[in-house]
């Protein structure tokens, strides 16, 4: 496990009220220090909070993408995964929707399970969908229990309604909860901001898997508007899009990893997911994170103004404007 890094409350009328950069300046000033105090000579992953939920978890997770989102691919997925546990990765995410990406997981992690905090999803919107779903995750991840279920893609306020209903998800994630299958719950979304606010609104949850990058603030921003309300209210926030595929990276793109990465570690978020296809790309995002460095609010601004270039390309997972 990685030093603990805690930082300060951050009330969503200071966050509002000085403008987000301001008060991310003011939330840096106070955070990094102690972070960048404990790093020193330490050799390990800085950790932080995960919310509310008591979890510490290290900064960069690893992802249910790149190749964990295959078939087949069998050795190579059990490297990458074998490689992040090794050098520390204590977060690791995936999803029923992952292709062969669950299986992966539970061949490595039946010997290492106690060594992460692992997350999975549901993207049915039923309860009886939902735990069906929930059992077949644990077969396939072998585990009896999962440390956070999530509603999967949340796209819409209909789905919320279903959702929220009579027999809906939500259900199944209390009922997880409840009898030990799930310790704590969470959704996700990549499409619009807005959905995710509102289902924040109506339900305490415990985490936020959202898209988060360098050019999120050009259109549709989760960072404008899902993080004031997850940090005012304690939820974890867990990023994710954060290289965009690697679209964002250069060549090619505008940021090297270490820019992406650091300007989402420069928010009030718990951790950050990247799906890798190599474990050279592990061994690249754990450098990254062990150097871990705050940004000021003219270098945030200085890496939204390359990414702006790109945002139209970079953004293809959010609805149409």
């Amino acid at each position: 496990m990685g030093r603990e890094a805690r930082p300060p409350a951050l009330s969503r009328r200071r966050f509002l009220k000085a403008g987000l950069l301001t008060a991310l300046g003011a939330f840096v000033s106070a955070w990094w220090p102690s972070l960048r105090s404990l790093h020193a000579g330490a050799g390990s992953i800085p950790t932080r909070p995960l919310g509310r939920t008591g979890a510490q978890v290290t900064i960069i997770g690893l992802g249910g993408e790149g190749v964990l989102r295959t078939w087949g691919r069998h050795r190579e997925a059990a490297a990458v995964i074998h490689r992040a546990v090794d050098q520390g990765i204590t977060y690791c995410d995936t999803a029923p929707a992952y292709s062969g990406s669950q299986d992966y997981y539970g061949a490595v992690l039946r010997e290492r399970r106690r060594e992460v905090f692992l997350a999975s999803k549901t993207h049915e919107r039923s309860r009886d969908g939902s735990l069906r779903l929930l059992d077949d995750s644990l077969r396939r991840l072998r585990s009896d229990h999962l440390d956070l279920w999530q509603l999967h893609d949340l796209r819409t306020m209909e789905e919320l309604d279903e959702i929220f209903g009579p027999g809906g998800a939500l259900q199944a994630l209390e009922e997880a909860r409840r009898d030990g299958r799930a310790r704590f719950l969470g959704l996700t979304g990549h499409y619009d901001p807005s959905v995710l606010v509102e289902a924040i609104r109506r339900y305490p949850f415990d985490t936020a898997l959202v898209a988060l990058n360098a050019a999120d603030r050009a259109r549709l921003s989760f960072i404008d508007q899902v993080l004031p309300v997850a940090v005012e209210r304690g939820v974890g926030v867990i990023g994710m899009k954060v290289v965009a595929r690697g679209s964002l990276l250069k060549p090619g793109g505008v940021l090297t990893l270490r820019e992406a990465l650091g300007y989402v570690w420069s928010l009030p978020v718990s951790t950050t997911i990247v799906g890798f296809q190599r474990v050279e790309e592990v061994d690249e995002a754990v450098e990254c994170a062990m150097h871990v460095a705050p940004f000021s609010s003219e270098e945030m601004a200085r890496l939204e103004a390359l990414a702006r270039l790109s945002a139209e390309a970079v953004s293809w997972f959010k609805r149409s404007a």
